[in-house]
């Protein structure tokens, strides 16, 4: 049994295990419940799925997990200034699934997203979480979606632009960090505003006040600190998008890439997930649906 769950907490009913061990699922009251024609809420388990020899072999090329993560998205992963230990929903999730694959677990910081995504053609690591984005599709084979967080825009004070729709207008200047996820999605979508693309999030909002631009683009909890820092400037209501955040591995690792699929939908099921959004006291983002 695993550590911390009792015997009681689970259920094997009908299901067969051929003499192999399964890993402990822990109960967590209202997600892995489920209702029988009896009536009967018995304290059922969500199945986390055993990785394959073939996946296993897949994600792990050199015995260890290697997780590339982002430390410049401070909503998932965090440096602690005192030990440099990282921390994070990202951090927790890397280690859940090396914990699931058996292995070891390498941490590969990026200070972007961009940089994060470039080193998958140069084999630096085996899974990554990053944002989930069509332009990155062809170098990493992208799980679901486990986490999602709003993309919007900060004007300054005085800017006489209202709304998200006002946003997209010639002579409009959007400060955005390069290859960030919402970089690409505004690339894509703009027809008329201007993109001003520097390194990193910090980058892109010294820009902006530096060069006196129209807009700032970002995520959200991020864009609502900088407004609070930057007298009678707006953060505009709504959403442009919603950055979808996912694990990724290289292409051309398919047995890995569908296990990978897996975990994502069952750290979205079994809570996993939304207790590392709790526990780590993040706002503004939510569990992907």
């Amino acid at each position: 049994m695993g550590e911390g769950v009792a015997a009681g907490d689970l259920v094997l009913a009908g299901l067969k295990t051929h003499g192999c061990a399964l890993p402990a699922i822990p109960f967590i009251p209202g997600v892995n419940e489920v209702s029988t024609c009896h009536g009967i809420r018995p304290r059922a388990i969500f199945l986390r799925m055993m990785p394959s020899p073939a996946a296993r072999s897949e994600l792990t090329p050199t015995g260890n997990l290697r997780v590339g993560i982002n430390y410049g998205n401070f909503l998932l992963v965090n440096k602690d200034p005192a030990s440099g230990e990282y921390r994070g929903i990202a951090v927790d999730l890397g280690r859940e699934l090396g914990r699931r694959l058996n292995v070891l677990v390498d941490l590969v910081p990026f200070e972007t997203a961009g940089k994060l995504a470039d080193a998958a053609k140069a084999g630096a690591w085996d899974v990554a979480f990053l944002g989930n984005e069509p332009q990155r599709a062809g170098e990493i084979a992208f799980s679901p979606a486990y986490l999602e967080i709003e993309a919007g825009y900060l004007v300054p004070a005085g800017s006489p632009i209202r709304t998200i729709a006002d946003v997209d207008r010639k002579g409009v200047r959007i400060a955005v960090a390069v290859n960030s996820a919402y970089d690409l999605y505004l690339s894509r979508s703009l027809k008329h505003a201007a993109l001003v693309r520097v390194q990193g999030i910090q980058g892109s909002y010294d820009i902006f006040v530096k060069d006196k631009l129209e807009v700032l683009s970002g995520l959200k909890p991020r864009l609502a600190t900088d407004a609070a820092s930057l007298p009678g400037s707006r953060v505009l209501e709504g959403r442009f998008t919603a950055v979808q955040q996912s694990v990724g591995t290289p292409q051309g690792r398919p047995a890995g890439a569908k296990y990978l699929g897996e975990f994502a939908q069952d750290v979205k099921a079994s809570g996993f997930v939304a207790q590392a959004i709790a526990r780590h006291a993040v706002r503004g983002v939510s569990v992907a649906p």
